[in-house]
């Protein structure tokens, strides 16, 4: 992991009374100001909003208490930087909640845990497993996330006897989920962005996003958009014997027409050249009938992605080639079509459905970081 979870404090006019500004355009970034007693006067805006500060001078020190205490719908909580160890939920019950980072910048406000698929469970009951490692579960539709980093920072190397080395980030399974500016940090399985039951075909968009991992680190069956996004492949050191790692790992249900979309981002890597899939088929023994969905077009795939053979399989009953993944003007040394048998493209024509808005259908992701 890298060293990003230092405490930043927030400066002393920080109060549950604090108004927030921000700047107009893509790249604004919330500023937490002195209160000057005019404005301390005024009074608190319409939207509900709750403030988050561990060291005291808010409404709450911590995000669940905060969340617990934000019954109803549409509440904003707004978190001052500092890292917040801790386990998150956000429940069904709470449509509309945002979460706001109050600088701006996702370095410096981190939820982050360190629970794996492995780790036993406090009463004795089992471990985990894969959901239950995650950081942060997110249930509620109309999620929205501005500038905050959600990390797992469980280590293999730690925990050598461990089986289950699954450690999620986040898991996202409400319907119109939106991160703006957020980082999701961890090893494997990083980002787990889902769907509530198979039925269930949950919209979510990532704008603006870092993720990295080693193993799977973005997988799920939900219908998400990645646009403008960066995705960084780590060096598996503590697993020399693994031959290669995996960026995405969806599951989508058949029944789906739509699943993992990648739009004008980047996948970088620190592992040595072609030593990462750009994907593999998950198809779980709970949905033995998944069909897999992945579209990557207009991105910039560098020297980590294995531009001979970018696909593998997860389980050879399900070869990736029965399954929905494509391309499209895609760049870059990991994105050259040198076996084309290996490498689906799209027309295109077909290319013309591949868009946020096809995917997102009737629903338009909003910036909620304005108070």
């Amino acid at each position: 992991m890298p060293s990003h979870h230092s405490h930043v404090p927030l400066g002393a006019g920080f109060s549950r009374r604090t108004l927030l500004t921000a700047s107009a355009g893509a790249g604004a970034a919330l500023a937490v100001g002195h209160t000057s007693p005019a404005r301390a006067a005024a009074p608190r805006p319409t939207r509900r909003t709750l403030y988050v500060d561990p060291a005291g001078r808010g409404d709450h020190t911590t995000v669940q208490a905060a969340v617990n205490a934000a019954t109803g719908t549409d509440w904003t909580l707004v978190l001052a930087p500092g890292t917040y160890r801790e386990t998150v939920t956000v429940p069904e019950a709470l449509a509309g909640l945002t979460l706001v980072g109050a600088s701006g910048d996702p370095r410096d406000t981190v939820i982050v845990y360190d629970n794996a698929a492995g780790t036993p469970k406090p009463d004795g009951s089992g471990t985990y497993g894969t959901s239950g490692s995650a950081t942060t579960t997110v249930r509620a539709a109309g999620f929205t996330a501005h500038a905050i980093t959600f990390a797992n920072d469980w280590l293999r190397a730690d925990h050598p006897d461990y089986t289950g080395t699954q450690a999620v980030a986040l898991k996202v399974t409400g319907d119109r989920s939106a991160f703006f500016r957020c980082r999701f940090l961890g090893h494997q399985d990083t980002l787990y962005a889902d769907t509530a039951d198979l039925g269930a075909f949950a919209r979510q968009y990532f704008r603006d996003c870092y993720v990295e991992g080693d193993v799977d680190f973005v997988f799920g069956r939900a219908t998400a958009v990645f646009e403008h996004c960066r995705f960084h492949t780590l060096t598996r050191g503590d697993l020399a014997s693994a031959p290669y790692g995996f960026v995405f790992a969806p599951s989508t249900a058949v029944a789906n027409p739509r699943g993992y979309l990648v739009v004008r981002s980047r996948v970088t890597s620190g592992a040595p050249d072609a030593y990462y899939k750009l994907a593999r088929p998950w198809v779980p023994t709970s949905d033995t009938t998944a069909r897999p969905m992945l579209t990557v077009r207009d991105t910039h795939l560098g020297r980590g992605i294995d531009a001979v053979s970018p696909y593998a399989n997860m389980r050879e009953a399900h070869p990736w080639q029965d399954q929905r993944f494509a391309e499209y003007r895609n760049t870059g040394p990991g994105a050259a079509v040198t076996v084309p048998a290996n490498r689906p493209q799209l027309t295109r024509a077909q290319a013309g459905s591949a868009t946020r808005a096809a995917y997102l259908r009737d629903w338009t992701p909003v910036r909620k970081d304005r108070c």
